[in-house]
């Protein structure tokens, strides 16, 4: 890794993410656009990365079915950036833009909360050091103290199922990673 990737990297983690208004079904024309231009014009180390945010549905037409692909955000595009004079300009002035959204002409980024409900950054979670059969404590919620022992572990959700004593009874409950410790 060059000295010059190093200095990009380093800027991006100062960059925010803001959301730009375009007009209807220029989404991907102006993220086009902002992409050419700064690479063009040399603005790596200002904006980071432009992105139209998009989910799959499954389309049913004639009984057969299709993947297909719609934007989250008609109208609005999320651009990774350092707002000075110049990124400002050049996003605010590139077609099909409308402007940034904010009161007046001033940009507001976006939280961290908000990009997670975007799906925009990911919170990288640590992993769990549990296996089916190990012991665990409960730590919080509504089995708090309980101990049980792991049946289930499913890591896409994040949830553990395992076998407490309730009553002299196992029962099997569901909690998740973060509610549990190893024993």
């Amino acid at each position: 890794m060059t000295e010059q990737d190093n200095n990009i990297q380093e800027r991006a983690k100062d960059a925010k993410w803001y959301v730009v208004h375009t007009y209807s079904g220029h989404e991907n024309k102006v993220k086009v656009n902002i992409e050419k231009m700064v690479e063009n014009r040399g603005y790596v180390d200002d904006i980071f990365e432009v992105m139209v945010p998009t989910e799959e549905y499954i389309s049913v037409v004639g009984g057969v079915k299709k993947v297909k692909e719609r934007k989250l955000f008609p109208g609005y595009v999320f651009v990774k950036m350092i707002i000075n004079d110049v990124s400002w300009y050049l996003v605010r002035n590139t077609r099909g833009v409308t402007g940034f959204v904010g009161p007046g002409s001033k940009p507001v980024p976006l939280t961290e909360r908000e990009m997670r409900s975007f799906g925009i950054e990911e919170v990288v979670l640590p992993d769990l050091e549990v296996e089916v059969g190990d012991s665990i404590k409960i730590v919080s919620g509504a089995f708090k103290d309980f101990v049980g022992s792991v049946e289930e572990i499913n890591v896409e959700k994040r949830k553990i199922k395992a076998f407490v004593s309730i009553f002299g009874r196992d029962t099997s409950v569901e909690v998740d990673f973060d509610d549990v410790e190893k024993i």
